[in-house]
């Protein structure tokens, strides 16, 4: 029963991506070809909210749902990690027209060609663990 109020956030997430059209291809067909703001508009938010709830957690003002303050580790700074991290990112996210979010919220609508684009996106990441080791962090 405690976990239900994570599927509830879960479900709400799905709706709001879906309601905003961030899970439309065209759209992210629209951003890739510079023709629409919407998609530039929805990331930005979304980056300017994370930073502001990280100045909160790092401030103590949000806690945990125990009431626990939330301890937000140093990252090291690492160029060519981010840099080849985001570039195998976003081919994978052109090419299939969809990220990790949205591709479980549209096998949620049924759109079951979605289900390659999954396999291949856990086949990445089993492979990222494998070679993790040889990779630059």
């Amino acid at each position: 029963m405690k976990q239900l109020k994570f599927l509830l956030v879960g479900v709400l997430f799905g709706i709001i991506l879906s309601k905003a059209e961030v899970i439309s291809w065209y759209r992210i067909y629209e951003m890739f070809k510079f023709q629409s703001f919407h998609m530039y508009g929805v990331i930005g938010g979304a980056v300017a909210l994370g930073i502001i709830v990280m100045i909160l957690f790092k401030k103590g003002i949000i806690k945990t749902y125990l009431g626990d303050t939330i301890k937000v580790a140093p990252k090291r700074k690492g160029f060519k990690g981010n840099l080849f991290g985001g570039i195998i990112f976003g081919l994978g996210w052109a090419l299939a027209g969809a990220c990790p979010g949205p591709m479980f919220i549209l096998l949620g609508r049924g759109a079951v060609a979605i289900t390659v684009v999954l396999f291949g996106a856990l086949l990445g990441a089993f492979l990222y663990h494998a070679l993790k080791k040889f990779l630059p962090h």
